[in-house]
């Protein structure tokens, strides 16, 4: 990491894991004392803490790196977003697809009800991936024996979430790539699929599941399709971090699950035409850089991260110079040493989360399990 970059990454970091740690000790506090005795109760606590830590980093992308999204959808749909429940699917375009989702979620009000289906080994990650897991993010392996009974019971318990919230489902099970998108465009050639240009082959299972366990208490599916314009450089954790903008293009279209077929064949086949006009869709995207005719709504930034991330800062500061100031920790060679040691951790931790982020390290769908009906399309986010 150049020096530059881990002049900005680190106080940041340290703020964000410091923060987060004192978020995950009251959401564990929430968990043993609140949890067992009402869940309602819990999920409203724990939806303000999560929305505490992940405001942090809806501030990264709004106000330090000024990325500008530019949402795409009818008034109606803008009107009940945030207001009603939602799975919502999306093409996996950009390392911080995540991040979109969030930012889109604050806007409508349900950050702390965002939740997403992911691979197990994101509940491992400090802070952010502990935080979720007390969110009641799902958690895959990827591997359909074993996460068949582990995604149907999460989407069960779900049914009694006490307020709108957002489940978001990357049904083409991994992130964009030119390498994935020939490896899709091959297996598509061999088995006489529509060939797609813009997106990968959705794995309709998980999609499939879902639908069928929600569709009670889930009254919309958005369907969300993300692009890049050509006179931007695509956003990354790591532009993110260095206050680098990037603009970003979101076409919502709100699909109402009850008009959803009623068989899972029927279900899986809804899904891969929904893709292939995705595809459609980003091609004129790429002829035009933008979405053709659709009504572009206003997404104001708000002040509410700003004033999260500046209270953040304030406290840990004070709190630091006390802390300092009582211990004299930096007037002896040791005390120097562990602080030094602490900042290490710090810079490992943030190097951890953008490695995490990129698409290139990013598991791949096998082009042989690429079948309409046999993958579980899961969120391949960090």
């Amino acid at each position: 990491m150049a020096i530059a970059a881990a002049a900005v990454i680190v106080p940041m970091g340290v703020i964000f894991f410091i923060s987060g740690l004192f978020i995950n000790f009251n959401q564990a506090a929430c968990f043993i004392l609140i949890r067992p005795f009402s869940k309602n109760t819990y999920r409203r606590v724990n939806r303000i803490l999560a929305e505490l830590l992940w405001l942090e980093l809806v501030w990264l992308v709004d106000w330090w790196a000024g990325v500008k999204i530019k949402l795409y959808m009818d008034p109606e749909t803008f009107r009940l977003m945030g207001k009603e429940h939602a799975l919502l699917i999306a093409n996996h375009r950009s390392d911080i697809d995540w991040l979109v989702g969030w930012v889109l979620a604050q806007r409508s009000g349900c950050l702390g009800s965002a939740l997403a289906v992911m691979k197990k080994s994101s509940k491992f990650l400090p802070v952010l991936g502990w935080s979720m897991w007390f969110s009641e993010y799902l958690f895959l392996e990827r591997s359909w024996a074993n996460d068949e009974n582990t995604l149907k019971s999460g989407l069960q318990q779900l049914w009694d979430y006490p307020q709108p919230f957002w489940l978001a489902l990357f049904v083409e099970g991994t992130r964009f790539t030119q390498a994935k998108l020939l490896a899709a465009q091959e297996y598509a050639a061999s088995a006489g699929l529509p060939v797609p240009k813009n997106v990968l082959i959705p794995r309709t299972k998980g999609f499939v599941t879902a639908v069928s366990h929600m569709r009670s208490f889930v009254p919309a599916i958005y369907d969300a399709t993300i692009a890049i314009p050509k006179s931007s450089p695509a956003p990354t954790m790591l532009r993110i971090f260095k206050g680098q903008s990037s603009v970003v293009h979101v076409h919502i279209k709100r699909h109402e699950m009850k008009d959803l077929p009623e068989n899972d064949d029927g279900i899986a086949q809804w899904c891969r035409d929904i893709f292939l006009a995705k595809d459609k869709l980003l091609d004129i995207h790429i002829a035009q850089d933008t979405f053709g005719e659709q009504q572009l709504q206003n997404v104001v930034r708000p002040v509410k991260s700003f004033v999260v991330v500046a209270s953040w800062a304030c406290v840990l500061i004070f709190g630091a110079a006390k802390f300092l100031q009582s211990t004299a920790l930096l007037s002896s060679w040791k005390g120097v040493a562990i602080s030094a040691a602490l900042l290490a951790v710090v810079t490992v931790l943030m190097q951890i989360l953008i490695r995490f982020s990129q698409s290139e390290h990013s598991t791949p769908a096998k082009p042989n399990s690429i079948n309409q009906h046999s993958g579980n399309g899961q969120v391949k986010q960090h």
